[in-house]
């Protein structure tokens, strides 16, 4: 790379796909295609995605001619899956070669690209078997391939999406694995290295869409393409805090009567808020590490709900003798009426926030959504609308 291509490459790592595909678009074509050999392939591909068309095809054409064909190639895959990460596949053989004849070859190619396995396959690229170097050299050097090779390598299927290939190979730890067709055809390479870069990217986003925002802005993302990002969701925030303000509402005649209870409403939304991200963080954490397996979602709630109900009652004895004593320095008649309001009214609260921390990420996993997506919210509103429903609501019926 020259100097130029270098600072592009600079400029463009840790920006979005957009935002780098813009200033790629501003760069010589032969500097884009060198700056796009160097990321990640999934962000390479994403950046791609981003350009125009024409520009696009111009920056191919200054492409080493099996990278710019693999590119071309995964387009056919879903966005977000192995397809996306495939580099051309290097070290190709036929099993009738000479271990001599494979050295030799090992040798020329390896002055053109990294070569960390070799891959035997047939006259129609149907992947055969694989060659660790080790036994490659130890070999008798007139040994066919067909002899030496390891049969029935480990496989990705180019369609698989990356959370669930990370899953797949967390524990295998190999350096490079083969994508194969359904058919067996090998389609091209994924480097375990960039695998985990494009979860760690994924998994570092999850934070920022809990709260709606998205994973494409970054810190060099200009100001009105973040505010793009962002207010749709603030809106829809401020939508559920109409919601939660209208139950309060609902109550006002009972806050009037019993001023002392606007104190607590914060502390019962709070705590119930906190159960619930709790319960949150430890069912996203699950589905992304695939600790949450088929038929555990069940187990996973039931749990969960549990764990509310007994933060909700050993919290609420705190919370319930806070409430009594401010009751009993403002001269209220009832200060232990007001405390097992309190009492149930959070043990009640974190039950259900525990369950809906739980329940969201499943419930949008269901309908094909990302888990993550906003999720806070969700959660926020429910817990709001349920902590504060429920207090002023048994307040109402028990307070005299």
């Amino acid at each position: 790379m020259n100097s130029t291509s270098e600072s592009l490459l600079a400029a463009v790592s840790g920006r979005g796909a957009h935002d780098a595909a813009n200033l790629l678009e501003q760069a010589s074509s032969e500097d884009a295609a060198k700056v796009l050999q160097q990321l990640n392939p999934m962000i390479a591909q994403q950046v791609l995605e981003e350009m125009e068309e024409s520009t696009r095809t111009i920056t191919l054409t200054f492409a080493p001619k099996d990278k710019a064909k693999q590119w071309i190639s995964n387009r056919d895959h879903p966005e977000d899956s192995v397809g996306w990460l495939m580099e051309p596949p290097v070290g190709v053989f036929s099993p009738t070669m000479s271990v001599r004849d494979t050295i030799e070859e090992v040798r020329k190619q390896a002055k053109k690209a990294f070569i960390t396995y070799g891959y035997v396959t047939d006259d129609k690229q149907k992947l055969l078997g694989l060659l660790v170097m080790r036994d490659l050299m130890l070999a008798d050097p007139d040994t066919k391939l067909a002899d030496v090779m390891l049969r029935d390598p480990f496989t990705l299927d180019p369609d698989l999406e990356l959370t669930d290939a990370m899953k797949i190979v967390v524990n295998k730890h190999y350096p490079v694995y083969p994508v194969c067709s359904k058919q067996g055809v090998l389609l091209g390479l994924v480097r375990g290295q960039s695998l985990f870069e494009a979860r760690a990217i994924e998994i570092s986003a999850q934070a920022g869409t809990m709260v709606g925002v998205e994973k494409e802005e970054r810190l060099s993302t200009p100001i009105m393409r973040s505010l793009r990002f962002r207010h749709p969701w603030l809106q829809i925030n401020l939508l559920t805090c109409f919601v939660a303000a209208a139950v309060v509402g609902f109550f006002q005649g009972t806050l009037d009567r019993l001023v002392l209870l606007a104190v607590f409403l914060p502390v019962l939304a709070g705590q119930s808020g906190n159960t619930g991200c709790q319960a949150l963080a430890v069912a996203l954490r699950g589905l992304t590490l695939g600790d949450l397996k088929s038929g555990d979602e069940r187990k996973l709630v039931f749990k969960e709900g549990l764990l509310g109900l007994y933060n909700g009652m050993l919290v609420g004895i705190s919370a319930g003798l806070g409430m009594w004593a401010y009751a009993r320095m403002s001269h209220n008649p009832n200060p232990w009426t007001l405390a097992g309001v309190v009492w149930i009214a959070m043990t009640f609260s974190c039950v259900v926030s525990g369950l809906s921390g739980a329940l969201i990420p499943l419930l949008l996993r269901k309908i094909g959504a990302d888990p993550a997506t906003a999720s806070s919210i969700f959660l926020t509103t429910a817990t709001d609308v349920i902590s504060m429903g429920t207090f002023l609501g048994l307040a109402t019926l028990l307070v005299p």
